[in-house]
């Protein structure tokens, strides 16, 4: 076991980490990687056969892994809202690692709500679960909320008049103002929590570049497809695997050093790849008189906000 996974088991001994979207990708890495420390990993999953797949898969890494599955869409507040009292009902909850996400859509789509999918499921389902967690998340010790950024945000800006792009739809403009929204909306939790004396802290977290194709295998996970290896080796020099990419969010959930408001992501140049460090999110990702729009137009279309006490 090397010393930094030991250093956060020791920190991570009994504590409950709900993980969205835990069932592929990042989440998955995030799940077994987090099962690595130790602690008792929920995973939060659209699809229970995929969430129990996953299950199957990280018992093979972590065989005394402590894992449960809780049946969430996103796409739909009614599913989020029975799901986060069914995680309440276990008690306190250490972190939540709002990982699950819509990338990209050629054609506009919408979610069981009605809202744009991208942003309904990328941002207002995390809305609203974060909402509803709230109160398990103050009766932890310490508890964190780790919100999935992405590079994507450097490309875009909010259009709080049209958050649901109904009057011009792109889906990567769609995809990386959503995320755009996760992180505004992180940086202001944690203002208004640290405002409030609250024991919860918020942060921010990124992958870098992290692809399918360079990722370790994990049968029935991970879908790698065939590229020629000079392709894959200079693919290599600007990207890394996904297991690489969950670091920056399993350190923003678990580590010893990280405080409310941070963003974490790789070390690397352009924040492309490396290994878990503090990292810059542009200056518009922080505008507080956007995050008080965002906040107040996400409470009204979820009908639901965080509670601060």
């Amino acid at each position: 076991m090397s010393a930094d996974v030991k250093a956060l088991r020791d920190r991570a001994s009994r504590r409950r980490v709900v993980v969205t979207g835990a069932n592929a990708g990042l989440g998955y890495f995030v799940a077994e990687q987090l099962a690595a420390t130790g602690v008792r990993v929920v995973l939060a999953c659209r699809d229970e056969s995929r969430a129990k797949r996953a299950v199957d898969s990280i018992l093979t890494i972590v065989p005394d892994a402590d894992l449960q599955v809780v049946v969430t869409d996103l796409a739909d507040l009614a599913s989020v809202r029975v799901a986060a009292d069914q995680i309440m009902a276990d008690g306190p909850v250490d972190a939540l690692v709002a990982n699950a996400g819509v990338v990209g859509s050629r054609r506009r789509q919408t979610t069981a709500d009605g809202f744009e999918l991208q942003f309904g499921t990328n941002h207002l389902g995390h809305f609203a679960l974060v909402s509803h967690l709230l109160p398990a998340l103050a009766a932890a010790e310490a508890g964190r909320i780790v919100h999935l950024g992405s590079i994507a945000h450097t490309l875009s800006r909010l259009d709080l008049d049209d958050p649901m792009m109904v009057q011009r739809y792109s889906g990567h403009r769609a995809y990386s103002r959503s995320k755009l929204a996760v992180m505004t909306f992180g940086f202001e939790l944690d203002r208004r929590l640290r405002d409030a004396g609250s024991s919860v802290s918020s942060v921010v977290a990124h992958p870098g570049f992290a692809l399918e194709n360079l990722t370790e295998r994990r049968p029935g996970i991970v879908r790698r497809r065939w590229l020629p290896a000079p392709l894959v080796g200079l693919m290599r020099t600007v990207s890394q695997g996904k297991d690489q990419g969950a670091r920056p969010l399993v350190y923003a959930a678990v580590g010893a050093d990280v405080a409310g408001g941070e963003y974490w992501g790789p070390d690397g140049w352009f924040q492309l790849t490396g290994a878990p460090a503090l990292v810059r999110a542009r200056r518009h990702a922080r505008n507080r008189k956007t995050a008080a729009r965002l906040w107040n137009l996400s409470a009204r279309l979820t009908r639901v906000q965080p509670v601060i006490e």
